[in-house]
């Protein structure tokens, strides 16, 4: 077997194995196979297939890695669940008033338990935001 079609057979192993892992750990090796299958079918010999695919994969593994790694860690940014509401408008559907200032809103199509954030009264009708969710009450301001 030719030496470039082994070398694309590496290539393409750490590239699917790069997929599966998502880490961008073996991406850099896949680089280093392709420049070493280049070499190879320009008709270079084994010593500078070699020394191609350890050049470009520490190249690749230099200059990518570390972006990949601040990435990586970085935090989402995509709000899920209970805090994905919070600064959301909501309609009053049964007043909020008494000593706990609590009633209904429609949040997001749904029905929710809310009070008042000061207690004050909103009357229904009345569109509200949502400052924070309690449990299952959503905690809003007129």
């Amino acid at each position: 077997m030719d030496d470039w079609i082994i070398w694309l057979l590496i290539a393409v192993g750490f590239g699917v194995a790069e997929s599966l892992t998502l880490s961008l750990f073996l991406a850099p090796f896949a680089a280093g196979a392709l420049g070493a299958t280049v070499v190879a079918g320009a008709g270079g010999d084994l010593a500078p297939q070699v020394a191609v695919f350890a050049v470009v994969t520490a190249v690749c593994m230099l200059l990518f890695r570390p972006i990949a790694r601040r990435h990586l860690r970085q935090p989402s940014t995509t709000k899920t669940g209970t805090a994905a509401l919070v600064g959301r408008t909501a309609l009053v559907l049964e007043p909020l008033t008494g000593p706990e200032g609590l009633g209904r809103i429609r949040l997001e199509g749904e029905v929710w338990t809310a009070r008042a954030e000061d207690l004050a009264e909103i009357p229904a009708g009345h569109t509200v935001t949502v400052l924070e969710i309690r449990g299952a009450t959503a905690i809003v301001s007129d």
